[in-house]
């Protein structure tokens, strides 16, 4: 996939306004100031793609992406304190709804900040994936902020920390390095082509 074509599309701030499905979904999900908007920026290598704040909570909405025959959805942030209770029951709301919508969704990013254990959020949130069944891996973000042998404790401990976490893929992550990036970049690649070749087999089928 050629990722400087990737296009924003549209923002939801209710579950009542999200559009159709009508392509596979790749998932970005994470608790407030993780680093999402940074790690989609460096993925598809644009500076402004996602906003990036220093405001935890910021992104309040559902944001679409679309590069060839993906979708990409970068969800609200969850966890952050400073809310009122009124805006996160509708961020709740809109991130449960996102999900029990019956959406092709290929793949869940969760991500993590590698530096301290994961919250009750994080694990919750891993639980409800294992628990419904959606494909997803845990990229450990902003992994230059440790050095070698504290990288190698913490991926030791996150295994320890996270719901069956001794069979989850971990991607160590950093959005200032491009650590990862290659690695994430040929998933995606892989689900392209996968779609890509249902969608030859059934235009041939129907022909």
């Amino acid at each position: 996939m050629n990722y400087h074509n990737v296009e924003f599309e549209r923002s939801f701030g209710t579950y009542s306004q999200l559009g159709r499905n009508d392509l596979p979904e790749i998932v970005f999900a994470g608790r407030s100031n993780v680093g999402k908007s940074s790690m989609i920026n460096k993925l598809f290598n644009r500076k402004n793609l996602a906003r990036v704040s220093a405001v935890p909570g910021k992104t309040a909405t559902i944001n679409f992406f679309r590069l060839e025959n993906l979708r990409f959805v970068d969800l609200p942030g969850y966890g952050y304190a400073k809310v009122s209770k009124s805006e996160k029951r509708r961020w709740s709301e809109l991130i449960g709804g996102y999900f029990a919508d019956e959406r092709d969704v290929a793949l869940v990013f969760s991500l993590i900040d590698m530096r301290h254990p994961p919250t009750a959020d994080d694990r919750q949130m891993v639980d409800f994936l294992i628990e419904h069944e959606f494909p997803f891996v845990c990229v450990l973000t902003k992994a230059d902020k440790l050095g070698k042998t504290a990288r190698e404790e913490r991926l030791q401990k996150i295994r320890q920390e996270l719901p069956c976490g001794d069979q989850l893929t971990l991607i160590p992550f950093s959005a200032e390095t491009g650590e990862g990036v290659g690695e994430i970049r040929g998933i995606l690649d892989e689900i392209s082509q996968d779609v890509a070749e249902e969608s030859g087999e059934e235009g041939e089928a129907e022909e």
